[in-house]
């Protein structure tokens, strides 16, 4: 008991000591943004286009650099634990869940997730591989992250939330950047450089390395799930007369341990061109090309290579008192996937597009009402075409509230995992006939969500700020696994269907205050219901596709303090409600990060992870649930 009573004690009297100015620390400290300015960040992730937080109408929370170099964290998902409408959980020693507003999982299928404007949602697996996903953490500029739908402007997938990683400007991170990082178990390195070009220009380059351990389950067996992963990129900017150009490019190689066999082999690289230009004063074109490959070769599982390329364009014009945002875009895959022992996928080869068509027109039908209303067309391969209309009021009474409402309609279109598992991977004949034990699905369909959100977000002072959003969500045509009554060749005895439905509602919170010219505190906390249910005549073999495991409740308490010119001090405390399916019990657990600037260029950080307790699990069912450990983690920063 006193033992994990004492990192608390430690940071309420490191809280409390007194604050002085703190003319030595990095840009980007407390006393650079006032919570007023936080306000007012610009935002771009509800409408593609530039708007003030403060306006914003979608429950929007966004992570700043500033709220990554302060905490410590060191990966993308320990920074997404910043952020309190999402429900974040740790897997192994590689892998996460992560998820808004429920349906969380090792595959959860209903965020979409993007790194510049470059979707790292998979179509292949319905999922993000978050083992596949990293950057420099000193080179993001912020993470907006939206819990609810955005459909109209980013399309499928986007049902529960969208989170978008922005990385700074190659103008913004010149120099050179060397940051090493190493604890029990653990540790990572980067080395980023930068410099100008003719005409201009900017460039960064970088390389990262990283290394994790295997995990233990709660009975001490050893779950072989450590990794190490290699990383490097570059990035140019040139700022045009009229507009800029951008491109960015990255290429990575990780081996992933695995139980029983030899490692994973995880490979991708990638290339992002973005050219914007103002056409005139009231008007934008933002143009956008992707080149992306990803392989995954896992041993006693498939071999899959997936290669994408994808152009969009959106056209942003203000005239009157409307302003419109119109544009489309193309987007084809192709996965090659060669199965293993157990199950693949029919056909081994599927070239997959996915084209659009959108117009948003935001409308100021008075000095303090807004009316926003827009509608995208989408055409996949599997299902044909999905509108994804929306249609959101904000009114802001003062500058200092705004009241706001959306209805959306989204869906989650059908990956490869949906329609082309089968199990074995090679039919065998019952009855003279080939058939799958699971076999291709070509009746499933797009799971489909309709949304009604309500949000109100106020700075009553000058030290303090709030947000809260209520939802209703209504889910139909949620994947099941049902038998199959068809003899037909190919066909599989059981198929995913879309026999199941569901909803959920809640309510997130979270608030800023200053009690103090150097002490900052953040707090948020999401309640929420989830309940699912089979429609009549389902006959789910498997539950795969309304098994829900979310927590009631859990929130989050977060404090900056500067406690001397050099020294800053931040602590998180967070807690996570008991899941039940498998049973995973509740937990607090606090996350600490002291740093030292030991001069203009050096930063020495000593971190603390889940102090309350000397390990503790966050997903899965015992005894096989992993386990995390008590730890401290040394990182050296030095800037040129």
């Amino acid at each position: 008991m006193y033992r994990n009573s004492t990192p608390l004690l430690l940071l309420a009297v490191l809280s409390l000591a007194p604050g002085a100015r703190a003319t030595g620390l990095a840009d980007g400290d407390i006393a650079d943004l006032t919570l007023e300015q936080l306000n007012e960040i610009v935002v771009t992730s509800v409408s593609r286009q530039e708007e003030r937080l403060s306006k914003a109408a979608a429950s929007l929370f966004v992570i700043s650099a500033t709220d990554i170099r302060r905490s410590g964290v060191r990966s993308l998902p320990e920074a997404l634990r910043l952020a309190p409408n999402l429900q974040v959980a740790r897997i192994d020693a590689r892998n996460y869940a992560i998820s808004a507003r429920g349906f969380n999982g090792a595959f959860a299928n209903k965020l979409l997730v993007l790194i510049d404007g470059r979707s790292v949602y998979s179509p292949f697996f319905s999922a993000v591989f978050w083992d596949a996903q990293s950057v420099v953490m000193e080179d993001i500029e912020r993470i907006e992250v939206i819990s609810g739908p955005g459909a109209t402007i980013w399309g499928v997938n986007a049902v529960n939330g969208v989170i978008n990683i922005i990385t700074r400007s190659a103008k913004d991170s010149q120099g050179t950047l060397l940051s090493v990082a190493a604890s029990s178990g653990e540790g990572d390195a980067s080395l980023r450089f930068g410099g100008r070009l003719p005409h201009n220009g900017y460039y960064r380059a970088y390389a990262q390395a990283m290394a994790s351990e295997d995990t233990e389950t709660e009975t001490g067996l050893n779950t072989y799930t450590g990794m190490q992963r290699r990383q490097a990129g570059f990035r140019a900017d040139w700022g045009l007369e009229q507009g800029s150009f951008a491109v960015s490019g990255d290429a990575y190689q990780a081996n992933l341990g695995q139980l029983g066999t030899r490692d994973i082999r995880l490979s991708g690289a990638n290339l992002v061109a973005r050219y914007m230009r103002q056409l005139g004063e009231d008007s934008a074109l933002r143009l956008q090309f992707v080149l992306d490959h990803t392989e995954r070769n896992q041993p006693n599982a498939y071999v899959d290579r997936l290669d994408t390329v994808e152009l969009e364009g959106q056209h942003d014009v203000r005239f009157g008192l409307h302003k419109l945002s119109w544009g489309g875009g193309y987007r084809h895959s192709r996965d090659d996937n060669t199965p293993g022992p157990n199950f693949g996928f029919w056909p081994y080869e599927r070239n997959m597009h996915w084209g659009n068509l959108f117009a948003q027109d935001e409308a100021a039908l008075s000095p303090n009402l807004r009316a926003t209303a827009g509608v995208k067309v989408e055409h996949n391969t599997y299902t044909g075409s999905e509108v994804l209309p929306t249609l959101r009021l904000a009114w802001s009474p003062d500058a200092r509230q705004t009241v706001w409402g959306a209805l959306s309609r989204t869906v989650r279109a059908p990956a490869r995992a949906d329609r082309d598992f089968v199990q074995p991977p090679t039919p065998v004949m019952i009855g003279g006939v080939p058939r799958f034990a699971v076999g291709a699905s070509p009746e499933f369909e797009s799971e489909v969500a309709k949304v009604l959100e309500l949000g109100y977000r106020a700075q009553p002072g000058q030290n303090w700020s709030y947000s809260a959003t209520a939802w209703y969500a209504d889910y139909d045509k949620l994947r099941t696994l049902e038998p199959n009554a068809t003899a037909e060749p190919y066909r599989g005895i059981f198929e995913f269907r879309n026999l199941a439905e569901g909803r959920t509602r809640g309510i997130e919170l979270w608030a800023r205050w200053q009690p103090m010219l150097r002490w900052r505190l953040n707090a948020g906390l999401v309640v929420q219901d989830i309940d699912t249910r089979l429609k009549p005549g389902s006959k789910d073999a498997s539950s795969i596709g309304i098994l829900i495991n979310d927590p009631h409740s859990y929130w989050q308490l977060r404090s900056s303090h500067e406690i001397g010119e050099r020294i800053q001090f931040d602590w998180t405390l967070r807690y996570n409600g008991s899941m039940p399916k498998p049973h995973v019990p509740s937990y607090h657990e606090l996350d600490t990060n002291l740093v030292w600037k030991a001069s203009q260029h050096i930063d020495v950080a000593l971190a603390g992870q889940n102090l309350l307790h000397a390990r503790h699990g966050e997903w899965g069912g015992y005894p096989g649930r992993n386990v995390f450990e008590r730890r401290a983690v040394l990182k050296l920063t030095m800037r040129y």
